[in-house]
């Protein structure tokens, strides 16, 4: 178990942990000293042999008292992708953690989608038979409405593979931002990244923590709000929806749970001048 918010249990669902492309290929609108930023803010992060950030591809199981979630779907097997390291890939691993968790597919009550990129819903869906089918048989799929519009309208293997089929097997629901799981689970706007894109909030006994999806890649991003992820549908207002979270987090003392940050990824934001710094707990 990674931790609990009030009695709700967190664990990490790891899929891998490897370098993509270079800091920066990843933020293009960073100083020229970009390198040197990340090395010195999150140190250990570029790995040294490929000089690629090292990005962890992971989601986070909720066990609450009502249901189990999943929130995001990692990557999954033989997904067509645009980046090596992901492209139909074949493993066990994200399989094997969520054993290590004590659940199996059948178990996941809800899949929460942060948004719909192919790193965050690839295991929404496995191969069978030739044929994509929903991974988790009995769970309700929630995917964020203007996500599934932009990417329904535009196609490409990502939707076909791993969001069709769930909508055709009647098992997706389309939310929005506000929307609530339970008593405990609440999706929060914070889009830029993709449209749609919502980080969650998990309330519980006096503790709240937020799982941040893509609202920010890396720690070094607090004290750099302001660059620009290379994959970010609207780079503008994905800078200000992750300086609004970063606030939020600050004032109400939020654990933060960072989708891709360095591993253990858990921490608290501080304010720290015109930006905030990082603190793993």
């Amino acid at each position: 178990m990674l931790c609990k918010i009030g009695d709700i249990e967190v664990w990490r669902i790891l899929e891998m942990n490897v370098p993509i492309l270079t800091p920066e290929d990843l933020w293009p609108n960073a100083e020229s000293d970009v390198r040197e930023v990340v090395e010195r803010h999150a140190p250990g992060s570029i790995d040294a042999a490929t000089g690629g950030l090292i990005l962890p591809v992971q989601g986070f199981l909720l066990k609450t008292s009502q249901h189990i979630v999943l929130v995001d779907a990692c990557v999954g097997n033989h997904k067509t992708n645009r980046l090596p390291a992901w492209h139909m890939k074949s493993d066990n691993r994200f399989m094997s953690a969520l054993t290590a968790a004590g659940v199996g597919p059948e178990d996941i009550d809800y899949v929460l989608c942060t948004h719909l990129h192919t790193d965050h819903a690839g295991w929404n869906t496995q191969l069978v038979d030739g044929r994509w089918v929903p991974t988790f048989p009995n769970a309700r799929y929630l995917m964020p409405a203007e996500d599934n519009e932009l990417y329904r309208e535009l196609g490409g293997a990502p939707y076909v593979e791993s969001v069709a089929p769930v909508v055709e097997a009647g098992q997706a629901e389309m939310v929005t931002p506000g929307h609530m799981l339970g008593d405990h689970i609440t999706l929060i706007p914070t889009p830029g990244h993709t449209p749609g894109h919502a980080s969650i909030l998990i309330r519980h006994s006096g503790a709240e923590a937020v799982i941040t999806g893509d609202a920010l890649h890396s720690t070094v991003q607090c004290w750099r709000p302001e660059w620009e992820f290379i994959y970010d549908e609207d780079g503008k207002t994905a800078v200000a929806s992750r300086k609004q979270l970063l606030g939020d987090a600050v004032e109400a003392g939020w654990k933060v749970l960072g989708s891709h940050f360095k591993l253990p990824s858990v921490g608290r934001v501080k304010a720290e001048g015109d930006a905030f710094r990082w603190e793993e707990d």
